[in-house]
């Protein structure tokens, strides 16, 4: 019987390898969260977040407790603006992008 990788393992290390895909996995979630799915956008979040820096190195650097960025990015979690904008913020300066909403065809 073969053995398989988890997604999030598959995930964790193409990101790891590929600063492409990170950052693009970082897009999607915020255009994830933007579109209405705020579950799935914060879903993807956390595997981006556990896949780069981690969330204790993450709570370091937004002088947040890393439990409490886990429940917030976890499956009931509810995060206030200023947080979720402070972690995408941090996200974007350390991987190198600067994202920007536009509007688009409706």
């Amino acid at each position: 019987m073969a053995l398989t990788k988890s997604f999030k393992d598959l995930v964790q290390s193409r990101v790891a390898k590929d600063p492409d895909f990170a950052a693009t996995l970082l897009r999607e979630s915020i255009d994830t969260m933007l579109s209405g799915d705020v579950d799935t956008g914060k879903a993807i979040l956390r595997d981006y977040i556990k896949a780069t820096i981690g969330f204790e190195r993450l709570a370091e650097a937004i002088d947040t407790p890393p439990k409490s960025l886990i429940r917030m990015f976890g499956p009931r979690g509810n995060p206030q603006a200023r947080n979720l904008f402070g972690v995408i913020g941090y996200l974007q300066q350390q991987a190198g992008v600067e994202l920007h909403v536009a509007a688009g065809p409706r």
